[in-house]
């Protein structure tokens, strides 16, 4: 008797049929959840959650909100690591224990974490170059924003404090910086206010 397909395999087998394309997860879940009621005459639960499953063990990448890739030589190849004590000596030594992103030490009282730049589950390894010193704070605020967007909030509060202080080479770097994910439209739902005083 053949084995029944479960809704991760449906999955599996519908990124293995489009290798190293993005997709957007809405088309994988409609064709999932078709194909699994053409089977056995009910409906799926979940399987956009199974989708992000794949990705936390391995199988996907994650490109943006809602779109994965499945390349199969990442898949085969991709290996989770998390950094030896060694590595976090070094890494935290050579950012002189202190957060990359504020500045926050462990002298202050500051947990610091050693993370990965590139994460892990977009197949970031655990190397020295991808390696940087966060404090807890700014380790959660990445988490919870992306990269992209602690670091223009982290880049708007330096604006606006060398604007403060009245130091102008800090704030015209800071504009460049700004002005560039205004180009790009990065983030653009993170006002800077250019006008503030």
């Amino acid at each position: 008797m053949e084995k029944k397909k479960s809704i991760t395999d449906l999955i599996i087998e519908y990124f293995k049929k489009h290798p190293n394309i993005e997709l957007h997860h809405s088309p994988v879940v409609d064709w999932v959840e078709e194909k699994y009621k053409s089977l056995y005459n009910k409906k799926p639960r979940d399987t956009w959650r199974a989708i992000r499953m794949l990705h936390q063990k391995g199988f996907l990448i994650k490109v943006k909100k809602g779109v994965y890739k499945y390349d199969p030589d990442f898949a085969k190849n991709r290996q989770i690591e998390d950094f030896t004590p060694e590595q976090k000596i070094e890494i935290l030594k050579r950012d002189d224990y202190k957060c990359v992103i504020c500045g926050r030490s462990a002298k202050e009282g500051y947990e610091l974490h050693v993370d990965h730049i590139l994460p892990k589950d977009k197949g970031g390894k655990a190397t020295l170059e991808n390696g940087q010193t966060l404090c807890s704070i700014c380790n959660f605020r990445k988490k919870n924003y992306n990269q992209t967007e602690s670091g223009k909030r982290m880049f708007i509060r330096l604006w606006e404090t060398a604007k403060r202080i009245g130091d102008t080479d800090t704030v015209k770097f800071c504009e460049e910086i700004l002005k560039t994910y205004e180009k790009f439209g990065i983030n653009g739902h993170i006002e800077w206010k250019q006008n503030s005083e």
